[in-house]
């Protein structure tokens, strides 16, 4: 479909709703059918390299072939990922990126190695998620549909931050969580279109794997009770730490990836090779550390010893360093849930057996640490609330979920750590190429933001916006309504300023909006 350069086109976009819900569905029911058959795929993976490592185990001389073939495949990934760079790690920040327009990739390439990559890292046990390769297999497969489907690039956009929202929902069975994600981390502000079109699309997915998977939710907790009242200072207690632990995960990562950097200076496939190495070690040794993890929660309970669970959480961290931080595709969603439980289950061990609290509370713990060490790893307490909450089926515990979720996110804020996904994001752009293309100087771009309380532009004259040159405010949607503006159109909090801009000039204008419109 030709992508149109329509003042009253791109204006209109986020008030033609109806069609926008109907190209939703069709978003959704193809994401979904491509994310539920990679997680087929990835649980076949994860079952038959269980089987292939006891098999080993029990037949020694076949351990020298074995890490043969894992340097193969490590060989083969890292191919795959100096091919296509835009499949490397998570997928997150690259989808991030794009709707930002930061990256431009060819979809169709993105979707085949990504799905391939993660796929193969999965089959030899690295400790990455099926989550963020779902993300961007959905966000690819909407950028594709999108080209046949939306009459301009803002359309666009909004249709692959929809199809992002719909891997979400189809790897999890969270659609509420994906929708969350994509407008507390994609988008950074609430839009009544985005959300129209990011539910539809999340649901639609959700609906579809429901069939494939059943309702059951992820995880299977007892939760019969909740925290006393009286006992929340023991909420804040645990959000203290896995706040401070968030900030040091996000640390521990960047350096490990800066350490992989340099190793890659040396030998470009070394750096694929080491974490592939690492998981035949451990898939010989301590397999239950193996893939994203699902199995290290289904085996916790208050019986787990307190030696054997700081055991899992040390080994289970360095290993997901060590796969993530390679660059291999993978996601560190789940795994990072993981290690939360972990860190959940030992703080339940120590207050029951040493605070006497009760042992009924132990998986509400578990998911509480869950909770908190998501936000404060990534930023996003909200989606951490309803995807914790849509991962277990409870909705007793959102109170106490909330609390932890606000002293993980301070305490990691106060520790000066900054969101992941925007430091993943930070790191790929310092090593990003560009390739202008003059003729995007002709291709126009709407951006929709909104102007905060307390902003640098509050009640302040549009003349004295101070865009670059070539750019236009063509639209002020104010309490629903269109506004044709001019420049002694003054500015009000809760504006949407609607911008039409280059695509070269996208990312630039993007930036400034962010330091104008924000609030101080």
């Amino acid at each position: 479909m030709t992508i149109k350069n329509d003042y009253c086109s791109t204006i209109q976009t986020h008030n033609k709703r109806l069609p926008i819900v109907f190209k939703s569905i069709l978003i959704g029911i193809g994401v979904s059918l491509v994310t539920i058959f990679y997680r087929l795929a990835l649980t076949s993976a994860e079952k038959l390299s269980n089987s292939l490592y006891n098999f080993i185990g029990e037949n020694q001389l076949l351990i020298f072939p074995l890490f043969m073939c894992l340097g193969a495949l490590g060989w083969f990934v890292g191919h795959l990922v100096k091919r296509n760079p835009q499949i490397g790690g998570s997928g997150i920040p690259q989808v991030k990126g794009q709707i930002m327009g930061y990256f431009k990739y060819p979809w169709i390439s993105t979707l085949l190695t990504k799905f391939i990559g993660g796929t193969v890292s999965i089959l030899a046990g690295l400790s990455v998620g099926r989550e963020g390769p779902s993300i961007q297999l959905g966000a690819a497969t909407a950028h594709g549909l999108g080209e046949r489907l939306s009459n301009t690039r803002t359309e666009r956009k909004i249709l692959i931050a929809s199809g992002a929202s719909a891997g979400l929902a189809t790897a999890f069975n969270a659609p509420l969580a994906g929708v969350m994600f994509a407008l507390e981390e994609i988008f950074k502000y609430f839009s009544p279109t985005i959300l129209l079109a990011t539910i539809t699309s999340a649901v639609t997915a959700d609906f579809i794997a429901t069939i494939f998977f059943g309702l059951d939710p992820i995880f299977n907790f007892t939760l019969n009770n909740v925290v006393p009242l009286n006992n929340y200072w023991i909420i804040v207690v645990l959000g203290v730490i896995v706040g401070t632990f968030g900030a040091f995960y996000n640390y521990i990562l960047i350096k490990t990836m800066s350490i992989y950097k340099t190793i890659a200076a040396y030998n470009a496939n070394l750096k694929f090779i080491i974490p592939f190495i690492v998981a035949g070690i451990l898939g010989l040794t301590f397999p239950i550390v193996l893939g994203g993890g699902e199995h290290i929660v289904e085996s916790l309970n208050s019986s787990n010893s307190l030696r054997w669970l700081l055991l899992v959480l040390v080994v289970k961290f360095f290993f997901s360093m060590i796969s993530f931080g390679s660059g291999v595709p993978g996601g560190i969603f789940f795994p990072l849930l993981v290690i939360g439980s972990l860190i959940g289950g030992i703080f339940a061990n120590i207050t029951i057996n040493a605070l006497g609290m009760d042992p009924d509370l132990f998986y509400n713990f578990v998911i509480l640490a869950m909770a908190g060490f998501f936000t404060a790893i990534v930023r996003a307490p909200i989606t951490g609330v309803i995807l914790l909450t849509e991962m277990t089926g409870s909705f007793s515990q959102l109170s106490s979920l909330t609390a932890v979720s606000i002293v993980a996110y301070v305490t990691a804020d106060l520790l000066k750590s900054a969101p992941i996904y925007d430091s993943l994001l930070d790191l790929q752009l310092k090593e990003k190429v560009n390739h202008k293309d003059e003729q995007d100087d002709f291709k126009k771009v709407t951006i929709d933001t909104i102007v905060h309380h307390g902003s640098k532009i509050e009640n302040c004259y549009l003349k004295d916006l101070g865009l670059p040159s070539g750019n236009l405010v063509i639209a002020i949607r104010r309490h629903g309504k269109d506004i044709t503006p001019n420049g002694l159109t003054k500015i009000q909090p809760e504006d949407h300023l609607i911008i039409l801009t280059s695509v070269n000039q996208e990312t630039c204008v993007r930036e400034l909006l962010q330091k104008l419109t924000d609030s101080d």
